[in-house]
């Protein structure tokens, strides 16, 4: 791992910044990607310079082409061929809203931002990771999106997601003969601080919503993502991978009322 380069999109906090700091102590250079997050990616560069690694701050939103282009220019420019890709970011309204209530402009932000943004990300690393024969990617999903099922209120989120699990299977399949393994993770309903908080500190706090016992933590899933990206890791491929301490995310909801103008 010493010596490989990341970029982590949507990186300056929460579940991506822990995955900055885990690959930075596997020895890994992170470029650390935030839309409007300058001052926190730039407080996390230099702690990850800190840990004897190089690091930089690339702007960019993953909904846009022309920043994506961008991104991956600026890494390279910076630290060199992307060994590893971790696609964190993707856009997710926390407002419920029936499908019929989406504006047209929203519904293609959301795609974008969540499937075809991250399969443009992954189409411009390939052809780095397939001239050494060796590459890590990493896509997000969300709990039991595997399964396809419908999640109401979050129709477009979890239809692009799910997308990007079939896509996670294909593209895993294509590329494992040139070294290059692919993974989906799908943390649970991991919020707010415990983004940022360890393991140790979450076993504190009793979640009488979690079957674990305990809220879920960045350290949680950083820690996968790190496994994945090992040397070693490479006979594990294709896979989804729920996140969660055993909690279902698309629990069942009332009966829903159709609003009545």
């Amino acid at each position: 791992m010493r010596g490989r380069t990341v970029l982590i999109t949507g990186s300056a906090k929460g579940l991506g910044k822990m995955t900055a700091i885990t690959l930075a102590n596997q020895g890994c250079h992170v470029a650390v990607n935030y839309v409007n997050s300058e001052e926190e990616a730039s407080l996390l560069v230099k702690q990850l310079q800190q840990l004897g690694v190089r690091s930089i701050a690339v702007q960019g939103d993953v909904a846009k082409r022309e920043d994506i282009l961008r991104m991956v220019d600026e890494t390279i420019a910076g630290l060199g061929p992307i060994d590893i890709l971790v696609n964190n970011a993707g856009p997710f309204f926390r407002e419920r809203r029936f499908f019929a209530d989406y504006q047209m402009d929203e519904i293609e932000y959301l795609t974008r931002g969540n499937l075809l943004g991250v399969m443009e990300l992954d189409h411009l690393v390939l052809p780095m990771m397939r001239a050494q024969r060796w590459g890590r990617i990493i896509h997000f999903g969300f709990g039991k999106a595997a399964e396809a099922r419908g999640w109401t209120h979050r129709a477009v989120y979890a239809a692009a997601k799910v997308g990007l699990v079939s896509f996670t299977k294909t593209l895993a399949e294509e590329e494992a003969a040139n070294g290059i393994t692919v993974n989906m993770i799908c943390p649970g309903d991991i919020r707010g601080r415990n983004k940022e908080r360890t393991m140790e500190e979450a076993r504190q706090e009793a979640d009488g919503e979690t079957p674990i016992g305990r809220p879920g933590t960045g350290e949680d899933v950083a820690r996968v993502i790190g496994f994945l990206c090992l040397p070693e890791s490479d006979f594990i491929t294709g896979n989804i991978m729920d996140i969660s301490g055993g909690l279902d995310p698309i629990q069942t909801l009332p009966v829903l009322k159709q609003r009545k103008d």
